[in-house]
């Protein structure tokens, strides 16, 4: 939000009236501040901060009750307004609650998706229209707004963080960095193409895996396979490093490698996307970084089958919402083989 109110003062041509800093922007003809809190980790300031005229929650989904409860009672002076901007996740998630089936006296909800964007991108139809054809139930979470009702069923639930984090540039070995590590994914019909980067902290052998860390994303739909390198282009270090990457498209695999990539085709066997899961699963905590958009969405859907009577959890895996998860994998081969017998099975 920081970022976005700055931008918008240059593009208007107010720079002159406002003095942007690091944590604060303020208007010097009028005085008025704007202040950025997380909520999370400055209980205490947001307690003490007075003379508040509007608070704007952004991506509330999911901020707790209990912050809830010492937000609301800090915005009190009269015609004060608090504003709430989220797109849903659980239905029992507080915020959903709060506002929009049990919303407190003088609440305004609306609901604005993507039907309201008179500049909705071409690009992004498509997304819409090919996750409606082949997933509805999560085209309706993920494109009409509304609450998911079976989170139990996520595969990497309560193993991901997302937040921004930062790679030494300068020898990331000497504080516990090992990698990167590039995986990719081709795009059948209207599939993405995926490139992924990560990176492990902390893992020491026989003792802890540490924690996996996903650094950049490039991804598209319908890329051809002369457009490949451009967008692989967009990660950095991709030239550098060898790219593992799905073995059904040796011609892709090919064409990349004459554009200058180090890339090699990764090995299957029976079971590879479970043991692959496994292994990820092993890990402390995913960390993704907020860049990774693509990556952030498939571990909100990547899921187990749910039986369609009993509604139970399986262990078998839904083959969607997983080009970014396979990436990752692939990235990850020498490791995932090294942890499982099956990698020996499969090369014998």
């Amino acid at each position: 939000m920081h970022q976005l109110l700055h931008d918008q003062i240059d593009l208007m041509g107010l720079g002159a009236w406002f003095e942007v800093q690091q944590a604060t922007i303020r208007c010097l003809l009028t005085g008025s501040e704007f202040f950025f809190y997380g909520i999370r980790n400055n209980v205490t300031k947001i307690k003490s901060t007075e003379g508040i005229d509007i608070v704007w929650v952004e991506e509330a989904e999911k901020i707790s009750e209990e912050s809830w409860k010492i937000l609301i009672p800090t915005v009190r002076r009269p015609g004060s307004e608090i504003w709430v901007t989220f797109n849903p996740d659980e239905e029992n998630d507080p915020t959903y609650q709060k506002f929009v089936v049990n919303p407190p006296p003088d609440t305004w909800a609306v609901k604005v998706n993507w039907t309201e964007n008179p500049w909705f991108p071409e690009e992004l139809r498509r997304e819409k229209d090919y996750l409606l054809r082949v997933d509805p139930d999560a085209a309706d979470w993920v494109w009409n707004g509304n609450p998911r009702t079976n989170r139990s069923s996520q595969i990497f639930r309560g193993k991901y963080v997302v937040e921004p984090f930062t790679v030494p540039d300068d020898r990331p070995d000497l504080e516990g960095w090992d990698g990167p590590y590039f995986g990719a994914d081709w795009g059948f019909a209207n599939d993405p193409t995926v490139l992924m980067k990560l990176w492990i902290k902390n893992r020491v052998e026989g003792r802890t895996q540490g924690k996996l860390y996903v650094e950049y994303e490039a991804s598209g739909i319908g890329v051809e396979i002369t457009d490949t390198p451009a967008l692989f282009d967009k990660v950095p270090g991709s030239r550098k490093y060898i790219i593992r990457a799905d073995n059904a498209r040796p011609e892709t695999i090919s064409h990349v490698a004459n554009a200058g990539f180090r890339i090699i085709a990764c090995e299957k066997w029976k079971g590879c996307e479970e043991d692959r899961v496994a292994y990820m699963r092993s890990f402390e905590q995913i960390i993704i970084h907020p860049r990774c958009k693509r990556q952030v969405e498939e571990a909100k859907l990547y899921s187990f089958k749910v039986d369609r009577l009993t509604k139970d959890v399986t262990t078998d895996i839904v083959d969607k919402h997983n080009h970014c998860w396979d990436a990752d994998g692939y990235a990850l081969e020498p490791l995932v083989m090294s942890s499982t017998s099956a990698g020996v099975w499969s090369r014998l």
